[in-house]
């Protein structure tokens, strides 16, 4: 058995999670450019601004006087352009000929306008991105409903989304919790908000709104994290439905007695697999495409149609291997089942196709 370490326990920890709160939810974004590469491209187009203001200024030269010397050579040219541009102005360079003034009013003025916009434009989006952020956040709590947080984002937990997803789940009904800031950023990038910090903590999680979630993942590296989380998750939503993943079997009652309501046996079922495949090759197979979704065969749950109520689970199309009545789960040989009801669903093997999907249960979650 292993030692559960309560949260909390290592205080540099601790001061960095909260110094991480401002930057705690992530939201999904689009790829943008490379922060050198957006002030690079900005810096590009004033210096094109300021060579085609000089440009315009030495080429109309006669138009202007330099109260040195009286005239306006190239180093004068683009000694004007940078005081115009800057709006700094001292007057010892001026336009005297008309068409220079006209020449400054309607093409230097929008260059000197475009030139303060490209050097502001920059500042103004970095003090603007906090509160468009606190926006987004604001209406994404505000707008969330019913989802799924998967705490994890290892491979576990990216197989536990794919296969949630498949049943036709948004992307933005996902929310992932994990305290590796890459794995974060890998999360957004594929479209799932991203909270980062420790699961263990009920702040971290009230963040993750998971007391309005109605399915929780944990699929955490350690057994006793998994164990904390899932306390921490039933304490703050006593509906949701919490599956968690074990490395140990001898593990899996204590995730049961903090709440779980099924707990995976990774080490187990891995191993399971291994004796099966040595013992039949043929059948680990089959149990191995089982497990991938989408390809070959695959198991779904489905609910029952009105043409089979009544109806004995052999006198099915599919090939049914239980049946789920209320929150018992029956074997298709089990006498109990008897005939098909509207309200059961079935647990069938069938061919993998691009419609072959788990079927969202839409029942109302039992309380406790």
């Amino acid at each position: 058995m292993f030692h559960v370490k309560l949260p909390g326990h290592d205080a540099i920890a601790r001061q960095a999670d909260e110094h991480l709160v401002t930057h705690r939810v992530k939201l999904p974004r689009t790829v943008v450019e490379h922060p050198f590469r957006q002030v690079a491209k900005r810096l590009s187009m004033a210096l094109l601004v300021l060579v085609a203001t000089a440009l315009l200024v030495y080429v109309d030269r006669d138009g202007y006087n330099d109260n040195s010397d009286g005239s306006v050579d190239f180093l004068d040219a683009w000694y004007y352009a940078t005081v115009t541009l800057s709006t700094t102005g001292y007057g010892d360079v001026t336009p005297v000929s008309d068409a220079a003034r006209l020449t400054n009013i309607f093409v230097i003025t929008p260059l000197r306008v475009l030139f303060l916009i490209i050097l502001v434009g920059t500042t103004l989006e970095v003090l603007t991105e906090r509160t468009r952020e606190e926006w987004r956040l604001n209406r994404w709590r505000s707008t969330l409903r019913d989802h799924t947080v998967v705490v994890g984002f290892g491979t576990k937990g990216r197989s536990a989304i794919q296969t949630v997803c498949a049943t036709g789940l948004k992307k933005e009904q996902v929310v992932v919790v994990d305290p590796a800031g890459k794995a974060i950023d890998a999360a957004t990038a594929e479209g799932y908000v991203g909270v980062l910090g420790d699961a263990t903590r009920s702040e971290v999680l009230k963040r993750a709104e998971v007391h309005k979630a109605r399915k929780i993942i944990i699929a955490t590296q350690r057994d006793d994290t998994a164990v904390l989380v899932t306390l921490t998750a039933r304490q703050l939503n006593k509906g949701a439905k919490i599956v968690a993943a074990v490395r140990e079997e001898e593990n899996a009652p204590l995730l049961k007695q903090s709440g779980a309501d099924a707990v995976i046996t990774s080490a187990s079922a891995a191993g399971r697999l291994l004796g099966l495949s040595v013992l039949s090759p043929a059948a680990g197979m089959v149990m191995e495409d089982l497990i991938q979704q989408g390809s070959g065969l695959d198991i779904i749950e489905r609910p029952v149609v009105k043409a089979e109520v009544g109806k004995g689970v052999r006198e099915t199309d599919d090939l049914v291997v239980s049946v789920v009545r209320g929150h018992r789960v029956l074997g298709y040989d089990d006498p109990a089942v008897g005939t098909l009801e509207l309200t059961d669903r079935l647990i069938t093997i069938v061919r993998a196709t691009p419609g072959s999907r788990i079927a969202p249960d839409t029942r109302p979650l039992p309380q406790d």
